[in-house]
């Protein structure tokens, strides 16, 4: 059988494929094995499978992969002939996880930059199945997604990611190792969720009043979350005279639960 040794890169997919071995099996080895015999792991973009073959050689991941490129579909199904019906034809932000993935999976990849941030999110919607992530994304997406309070690159997905999962910026990695070479760094990151992984406040009410209060982040609070504000009440309302950018995910939980009250 002649089996496809290429897939071109697809600008409008965002693809960069990963060339360097090293990093690929250090991205795999960022992976944090767990209590269960066998784990699913789900590769977001698998290309043409730098990842994908150290992930199938460890007995310990029930690996699937879902890819939206058809080229890089044939490439998969013909070098790994080991995945079959475990390789998905899709868009991940699309994707069923809780159907597909009932109990709890990792996830992992070279993500696409242009939909990284989006992938995050969805995480985050799925926090219940997705135990941990990594993943490479943009330099600039990776420290956001990992700032703290205070740092200028701290926003929604820092404070939003951090309440449910512990992040870790892992390494950086640059552009020459990927075809075709990215006009950016890169950088790889861990997420592990939290024991409970529930907060202590109305969730949805939560995510709310943190994008409202990044809606304006160059100003106090009490503008940003004016709406939530009854002025008669506002005294029983923390850090209103700080900005969103100062908050740990901590103080935005105590805001939630100070803010329900006079709603």
């Amino acid at each position: 059988m002649n089996l496809k040794t290429q897939v071109k890169p697809k600008k409008f997919l965002g693809q960069h494929f990963l060339t360097d071995e090293n990093i690929a099996i250090k991205i795999v080895e960022s992976l944090v094995k767990t209590d269960k015999k066998i784990e699913d792991v789900l590769e977001i973009g698998p290309g043409m499978g730098v990842l994908t073959k150290y992930l199938l050689k460890d007995p310990d991941y029930k690996l699937t992969v879902v890819e939206i490129d058809f080229e890089a579909i044939h490439y998969i199904e013909e070098n790994f002939p080991v995945l079959k019906n475990r390789i998905i034809q899709a868009d991940f932000l699309h994707m069923d996880l809780t159907t597909r993935f009932p109990e709890s999976l990792a996830i992992i990849g070279n993500f696409p930059y242009n939909i990284s941030s989006q992938i995050m999110f969805k995480v985050l919607d799925n926090r219940n199945q997705v135990t941990q992530v990594v993943g490479m994304f943009q330099k600039e997406v990776a420290e956001r997604i990992a700032s703290r309070p205070g740092k200028k690159s701290y926003g929604i997905l820092s404070v939003l990611l951090q309440a449910y999962y512990d992040v870790e910026l892992l390494f950086g990695v640059d552009e020459y190792v990927f075809n075709p070479p990215p006009k950016v760094k890169s950088a790889v990151i861990r997420c592990i969720r939290k024991t409970g992984a529930e907060l202590n406040c109305d969730e949805k009410l939560f995510k709310r009043i943190v994008k409202d209060a990044f809606g304006q982040r160059r100003k106090m609070l009490r503008n940003g979350l004016s709406a939530y504000l009854k002025h008669q009440h506002q005294n029983e309302v923390s850090f209103l005279d700080k900005r969103a950018e100062t908050l740990s995910w901590q103080d935005f939980e105590l805001l939630t639960n100070q803010i329900s009250k006079i709603m």
